[in-house]
């Protein structure tokens, strides 16, 4: 474990700013005496949730929805941002409704994870939603999303599948494998 004290933050300012994020510039000061300006994106406060909705222990439901920084369908877990005095748990539940067209009557926060920490402060939190049951609500996606549900024990064969890439739902997807498995001895 490093002995490194943090460095201190000597400023910090907003260089650009979208709908999404902030460009922020931070100017730090290491305990060596360095001096440095980097660039940060911020994102919202809040954070994000990345559900994995079970149909059963065998089977999760991904969604296929298209990924403008990709220019192509993806094939993922639903996602989305939290809502200013949304909880996680509530976001998930909110999430899945919109996305997949079921509610969970049992959600677990598995983690919390980043995304290229040294350049972005989004965090997301990875749900586990169990014992599912219908319920569609209205959502702001652009167009339908198609609901693919998938056996965990293709989970390889997933990874390899040309139009699953995103790194999140990968990870989540062996995170929650490895609880069932615990779960099931």
């Amino acid at each position: 474990m490093s002995t490194n004290r943090k460095p201190t933050i000597t400023g910090t300012e907003i260089i650009a700013h979208t709908r999404l994020f902030k460009v922020e510039q931070v100017g730090l000061r290491f305990s060596n005496g360095c001096e440095v300006s980097y660039e940060r994106l911020r994102s919202s406060p809040n954070g994000a949730v990345l559900v994995v909705p079970l149909l059963d222990d065998a089977t999760v439901l991904l969604i296929r929805e298209y990924a403008a920084g990709i220019e192509r369908y993806e094939l993922a877990l639903p996602k989305g941002r939290i809502e200013d005095g949304e909880s996680i748990l509530a976001a998930a539940n909110r999430e899945i409704m919109e996305e997949v067209g079921y509610g969970a009557r049992q959600l677990t926060h598995v983690k919390s994870v980043s995304l290229a920490p040294g350049y972005f402060s989004h965090v997301t939190h990875i749900v586990l939603a169990r014992d599912l049951y219908p319920e569609r609500r209205a959502g702001d996606e652009p167009e339908a999303i198609e609901v693919v549900p998938w056996p965990l024990k293709r989970l390889a064969e997933l990874c390899v599948h040309e139009e699953c890439t995103e790194a999140r739902s990968i990870a989540a997807l062996f995170m929650v494998r490895e609880q069932l498995m615990g779960e099931h001895g």
